[in-house]
């Protein structure tokens, strides 16, 4: 039985692609925007990943901090947001600094997961 390629596979296949193939032989314009290209695919491919534990973790901390048994990211992020604006949330609340800094972590893993800060990041918390 022959299976096709995954998603994933496929995104990294057309990137690979558009950056060992392509770019070499473009120039200007066009080849910024093979780059360009290659980096959005690049995203969906982490995005398509990571996203699914990652939206989980982030619901059951919402959840937690809120003190919610049900709701999505959705309806819960505008809920956090709306306390931390009324300022009956902020970061001396047990729980939400952690939690703000682990979600920032998790869309720089999917955006920017060369981004020097977000080693270090990963580099100190393996660290302890």
């Amino acid at each position: 039985m022959v299976n096709p390629p995954s998603a994933e596979q496929l995104l990294e296949a057309v990137s690979a692609f558009l950056r060992d193939e392509a770019l070499p032989a473009l120039q200007g314009a066009p080849a910024y925007k093979a780059r360009v290209a290659a980096s959005v695919l690049d995203i969906v491919r982490r995005e398509l990943v990571l996203a699914p534990h990652t939206r989980v973790r982030e619901e059951q901390a919402l959840r937690h901090l809120l003190g919610e048994r049900n709701g999505t990211t959705d309806e819960l992020t505008p809920a956090l947001c709306a306390r931390i604006a009324s300022d009956a949330i902020d970061l001396d609340t047990p729980g939400v600094g952690a939690f703000l800094w682990q979600i920032t972590l998790a869309k720089l893993a999917v955006d920017q997961p060369g981004y020097d800060t977000y080693r270090a990041a990963l580099a100190s918390d393996d660290n302890e």
